[in-house]
């Protein structure tokens, strides 16, 4: 069983996130390599930004990361995946890149002809090792973590299972935790109440407020603002596809609008709304880059992969951004595909 991680000494990459901001809508004027620009064969405006509706989880990587790699405008809005995707479905966006944190989506409601994988994460234990119960949580690390949890002195936060795929895998994991520990039953009934539920884009920043004391995120989440946290066995934290079929595949969340989402090993997903040399260019950036890796996110070798009837300029521009990432630039998950994080059954969300 993996222990707890401790984050890099000091907080710069913590002060510098709280000084850029946690808002939700994002723009970006950065630089890329291709010098490609917006506008040309399609008759879309020169110098337009390339839009892109995300997943709350990619908020940081994309704002801070991916805005070195391009060198055309582009304008970032995230929310929750779930959000995300009713945002399109019913009309109320019509982004040029979207990308969400489960590929099920791409399913219901979405259902675009094609989309790629292009990383993964895992479900962690984040802690504030400044209040007390984020003290009882270190201590208890990766052995008695739910003990502690599920005691009052340890203020909990969580994202709200109906509007993004965070809030749902939170339920997974504590159901599959509770069948993992000989001596833990009924996490979700013990663990959780309604007032633990923040947005995915602001849940680790009630750390700086002192309003939780532990989050259950991603990795990622707490990577990115340099805080402690437990890793959980793979058969719990929804990183590896080896357990998909034994252990994720077991739990099942029903959405609001009569979706049933099915456990599985996390994908995240991204695809082209409309189509531009500009935004072949960033989707290319996006979903091949290395700064995912620095903000936490899992790669593998084999990442991205492709669903679908995918553009041959979309391939070439994403193997003229970096391909298929070499051996070592996968995560610790080794080179599996990138497979469905999901299966969808029911109505639409």
């Amino acid at each position: 069983m993996r222990e707890q991680r401790r984050r890099p000494t000091g907080r710069s990459r913590r002060a510098f996130l709280q000084a850029a901001g946690a808002a939700g809508l994002v723009g970006l004027t950065g630089c890329v390599g291709s010098g490609a620009e917006r506008g040309g064969n399609d008759g879309t405006a020169r110098d337009a930004p390339v839009s892109i509706l995300a997943a709350g989880s990619l908020q940081n990587a994309l704002s801070n990361g991916l805005e070195p790699a391009v060198d055309v405008p582009i304008q970032v809005e995230t929310h929750g995946s779930a959000t995300v995707a009713r945002l399109i479905d019913e009309g109320k966006r019509d982004p040029d890149i979207v990308s969400v944190a489960d590929v099920a989506l791409f399913e219901k409601p979405l259902s675009p002809p094609w989309h790629a994988v292009f990383t993964s994460n895992a479900v962690v234990i984040a802690y504030n090792p400044d209040t007390k119960g984020g003290k009882r949580l270190a201590e208890a690390g990766a052995r008695e973590w739910y003990k502690t949890m599920a005691s009052d002195d340890v203020r909990i936060g969580r994202t709200d299972p109906d509007r993004d795929p965070l809030g749902y895998r939170t339920l997974f994991t504590l159901e599959l935790a509770s069948r993992y520990y000989d001596d833990a039953s009924n996490l979700r009934r013990k663990l959780l109440k309604q007032d633990q539920i923040y947005p995915e884009t602001a849940l680790i920043s009630r750390f700086e407020s002192g309003s939780i004391d532990a989050a259950i995120a991603y990795r990622n989440m707490a990577v990115e603002r340099d805080y402690d946290y437990i890793d959980l066995p793979d058969e719990v934290d929804l990183s590896n596809p080896e357990h998909e079929d034994e252990w994720y595949s077991t739990v099942s969340y029903s959405l609001p609008g009569g979706q049933t989402v099915h456990g599985g090993p996390i994908s995240y997903g991204s695809t082209i709304r409309k189509t531009s040399d500009a935004a072949r260019n960033v989707f290319a950036a996006h979903t091949t880059g290395d700064y995912l890796d620095e903000y936490g996110f899992l790669l593998r070798e084999r990442f991205p992969t492709y669903e679908g009837d995918v553009p041959q300029r979309v391939k070439r521009a994403t193997v003229q951004s970096g391909g298929n990432r070499p051996a070592g630039a996968q995560s610790m998950l080794g080179s599996a595909p990138g497979e469905p994080s999901s299966v969808v059954s029911g109505g639409r969300s």
